[in-house]
């Protein structure tokens, strides 16, 4: 018996361990969740416990965010932007990182780090020259703004990302296609992107992440209220001074972060695969 309980206690002592860090990742939501529901006179109530709804749950701030402001319309803005720039950016990434992984031509060892280095570059430096670009296409204040500029960063980041995702993959599996008469365009497409699909879904949820928390492009280049994102529109609107809305804020910020849970929760497990970069042989 107490052999048999060995790996029952080790299993215990484990997720014991693990306890702290789950409390800490997961306070920030239970924060907002709690600041989302109490009422005004309770978050401005110095008196108050800041960790407990001590007077009451409400959903007066979900109802201002929801009926109240344009937070359905910044939510629509943000997807059809997130959706079509993580569409084209991954389309292209996956391309380009399977001909720096699989062909000899020269520079191709420059290229890819040239790529790595053009990821690194902030976007805080890029702005201007790309508001620019945003100017002249006569894009200004315009959700296509956006669907232009985010591959800029996407691009880079998912053919970084999957250049080393398709390197795991054996050559062999390719040269037995083209053996049977298949054309390198072929078993690119039939035999290389079905193996490397837990990569190519990994990489399009970090595009759309970035996508969808990005910041700085869209406070450039949007203005009107109903041409916003979330990140900035939830930011922009319910901010005005120093006068913080700070129910509506944190309902705003909770459900703006509904989008990509969802999207982990759906492919985790293809989101692990990828990370592992793993192929059975």
């Amino acid at each position: 018996m107490a052999v048999a309980r060995r790996p029952l206690v080790r299993k215990v002592r484990i997720h014991l361990l693990l306890v702290p860090f789950v409390a800490f990742a997961l306070f920030p939501f239970y924060h907002m969740t709690l600041t989302s529901l109490k009422q005004d006179k309770e978050l401005y109530d110095r008196a108050a416990v800041p960790l407990w709804i001590s007077q009451g749950p409400t959903l007066e701030h979900y109802s201002k965010l929801l009926w109240e402001s344009a937070f359905l319309t910044w939510t629509m803005n943000s997807l059809l932007v997130t959706l079509l720039a993580t569409t084209f950016s991954l389309v292209l990434g996956t391309v380009a990182a399977y001909a720096l992984a699989r062909l000899n031509f020269f520079g191709a060892a420059s290229f890819g780090t040239g790529i790595f280095v053009t990821y690194l570059v902030p976007t805080s430096l890029l702005f201007l020259p790309l508001a620019q670009v945003v100017n002249w296409l006569g894009l200004g204040d315009s959700k296509w703004a956006l669907v232009v500029t985010y591959p800029t960063f996407l691009v880079p980041f998912c053919t970084w990302l999957l250049m080393g995702y398709f390197k795991t993959i054996p050559k062999e599996l390719e040269e037995c296609a083209r053996i049977d008469g298949a054309s390198r365009i072929r078993a690119m497409v039939q035999i290389v992107f079905p193996i490397a699909m837990p990569g190519i879904l990994s990489a399009g949820i970090f595009a759309f992440t970035l996508s969808w928390n990005e910041f700085i492009y869209a406070l450039v280049f949007l203005s009107s209220p109903q041409q916003k994102t979330v990140p900035v529109g939830v930011v922009s609107e319910l901010i005005r001074g120093d006068v913080f809305y700070w129910g509506p804020l944190m309902a705003g910020a909770l459900l703006g972060s509904v989008p990509v849970a969802l999207m982990y929760s759906f492919f985790v497990e293809h989101y692990v695969a990828g990370l592992t970069g793993a192929v059975k042989g």
